[in-house]
């Protein structure tokens, strides 16, 4: 194997440099594993356009989070992984003993160990994600494929966090990749869809991915009227997912449930972010507001799971392919309101 790879380096804001560096070598404990597959998210494009993530990213350093591959090395110590085992590694993992963990809400965990480094040829498993958060993958899943189990992980914990019941109607504010998730994994519940954009293309997406209704509008106060409509009496819908992270967004959310609804704020906004809302319509109409974050080791498997079983469009969600060179147009072209979903980037 060769000492050196090409990798992608957040230098700050907008800027990612394509570099030789050094081919990471695994510890006790770890993998290396040859990157088949990257997929571009929105959290990383949140991250191309700061500079940096508080909790996750500091530049400058290896970037990119979304992947699956091929092992190569297992360090001292490692049992259930092997060179040629085809993988998904998560891009966290939990500690399994503070105060959070203890109370099965492991993705609060107050060490939850994050990595980054996706948009490379190799990438270093940590010990503790090898132990918990890495899966084998099944032979009929392509890796590209695979590489969708973190977003889907994210996507199912809100949707299930949101105590949906077959048959509900559920409104999903926001059309971009975990958004159109959202709309998907809800379908396969066997609920009814309200999709809330902007675009076109994400219509058509929403559509192929099981929307029962669509409302298109740049307008909140008309994609509420709207909505209401498309439910008994205007009464409003049973669940009502917030995917964008603009505080209109969330204010919205609020004013599209029903009494005794459900609003899940899974969006995340800016830090410093407040909202205004109607405190007399919540408590009286007795609304139940939820915020959903990131996932749990269970609710990653549970995602693959739901990829390899085939009912989960996994191809609708790669719309373009590049190579790692091309990662600083992919993600201008994404800045741009691309129709992309998800790039994968092929090292």
């Amino acid at each position: 194997m060769a000492t050196t790879m090409k990798a992608a380096i957040l230098h700050g804001r907008e800027d990612i440099r394509i570099e030789r560096v050094p081919v990471p070598e695994a510890e006790p404990g770890e993998l290396i594993v040859r990157v088949g597959a990257a997929l571009t998210c929105g959290t990383d494009l949140k991250v191309f356009r700061r500079g940096y993530h508080a909790r996750m990213i500091v530049p400058p350093a290896l970037f990119g989070h979304e992947l699956a591959g091929t092992v190569v090395e297992s360090g001292e110590g490692v049992t259930d992984f092997s060179p040629g085992d085809r993988v998904v590694a998560l891009n966290s993992a939990p500690c399994g003993q503070c105060y959070f963990c203890q109370r099965n809400q492991e993705n609060l965990c107050d060490d939850l160990l994050f990595n980054n480094g996706a948009y490379a040829e190799f990438i270093r498993i940590p010990a503790r994600i090898v132990a918990k958060n890495t899966l084998h993958i099944p032979d009929h899943v392509p890796l590209e494929h695979a590489a969708l189990t973190e977003p889907l992980a994210c996507a199912v914990h809100g949707f299930e966090d949101s105590r949906p019941h077959p048959g509900d109607t559920v409104a999903i504010i926001g059309g971009g990749p975990l958004g159109l998730m959202m709309v998907h994994v809800a379908a396969l519940a066997g609920c009814e869809v309200i999709a809330i954009v902007k675009h076109d293309g994400q219509v058509e997406a929403a559509q192929q991915l099981g929307a029962t209704h669509i409302v298109q509008t740049s307008s909140v106060r008309k994609a509420i009227q709207q909505t209401r409509a498309l439910t008994p009496k205007d009464r409003g819908v049973d669940i009502a997912i917030e995917a964008v992270g603009v505080p209109e967004a969330w204010q919205e959310a609020v004013e599209l449930v029903r009494k005794g609804g459900t609003v899940n704020f899974f969006g995340g906004c800016a830090v410093g972010t407040h909202v205004t809302l109607d405190t007399n319509r919540i408590h009286y109409s007795d609304i139940t507001l939820r915020a959903t974050f990131h996932h749990t080791p269970a609710i990653c498997r549970k995602a693959l799971d739901l990829i390899a079983g085939g009912r989960f469009q996994a191809s609708a969600f790669i719309t373009g392919h590049a190579h790692l060179y091309e990662l600083n147009r992919v993600f201008e072209k994404l800045m741009n309101r691309s129709s992309e979903i998800k790039t994968a980037i092929v090292p």
